[in-house]
């Protein structure tokens, strides 16, 4: 009792076909122990890639904590921003009436001129950008969307350049400049008018978030603002470089010069013109 028996075990052909099963048995069971072998290194693969993945979504998440905090910081320090010198203290009143009372952004330009008070006259006007035309730095890493008077899908044609910039890009000012005007404006979202010198205005029109009062004296590279769009976990920087980030924000720019639009493309530093 327990023995079994040895005729259980023999080909139905007799031992010529017991000899046979055994040879193809021999025969397979390498292809069967290799493919065993690349079963079991493509499960150690998928395991591995598993854990990558969840690496990278650890990772990601960190990174949108990061850039969150990092903007807060950001909106934090613009608020708690003091210690700019004032050229001038700004009317609200003349300004609502202008804005009330303007329809292109080209009146709107011209009229600010006209509602200064309170100039300081021992703070001066940002000057000396003369040598920095042509090679002045674009406010936001951006490409080249539209130059100036091309029109657009809807036969629109704009005496400025239109860029594209990835979402929540960090603005900043391409030269010391006075703050103009900040704040919604007509159907351009907000809007950020710079002055870099007398006669000169730097029109920035789109953006999500702007920094600063108007009068301030700000410097060369200083935030004046943040572009809109969903939060994607790239870093916060000026430049955007490495995030991966698809540029799927726009920025309007335009350069007036005695209230005539001049080629933001002479001024600035471009993809399309090196």
């Amino acid at each position: 009792m327990g023995q079994t028996n040895p005729t259980v075990f023999r080909h139905p052909d007799g031992p010529t076909g017991t000899a046979r099963a055994g040879l193809l048995l021999a025969e397979l069971t390498p292809a069967l122990n290799q493919r065993a072998d690349q079963l079991r290194r493509d499960l150690e693969d998928v395991q591995t890639l598993r854990t990558l993945q969840t690496d990278a979504e650890e990772r990601l998440r960190a990174s949108l904590t990061a850039v969150q905090e990092a903007r807060a910081a950001l909106n934090q320090a613009m608020a708690e921003r003091t210690n700019l010198p004032m050229r001038f203290t700004e009317d609200p009143v003349s300004t609502a009436i202008l804005i009330a009372s303007t329809e292109t952004l080209d009146g709107f330009a011209s009229g600010l001129s006209q509602i200064v008070t309170n100039e300081n006259i021992n703070v001066e006007a940002p000057v000396n950008i003369e040598g920095q035309i042509g090679v002045l730095p674009l406010p936001v890493q951006s490409l080249v969307l539209r130059g100036m008077n091309e029109a657009d899908a809807a036969g629109v044609k704009r005496p400025g350049l239109l860029l594209a910039t990835r979402p929540r890009a960090i603005v900043t000012s391409p030269t010391a400049a006075t703050i103009r005007y900040q704040g919604p404006l007509l159907n351009f979202g907000n809007v950020m008018i710079l002055e870099p010198r007398a006669e000169t205005l730097f029109v920035l029109a789109g953006l999500e978030t702007v920094y600063g009062e108007i009068g301030q004296v700000i410097a060369a590279g200083a935030p004046i603002g943040l572009m809109g769009g969903a939060e994607t976990g790239g870093e916060l920087s000026t430049d955007g470089d490495g995030t991966g980030t698809a540029r799927s924000e726009t920025l309007y720019i335009e350069v007036r010069q005695d209230n005539v639009p001049q080629d933001p493309a002479s001024w600035f530093r471009t993809d399309r013109n090196g």
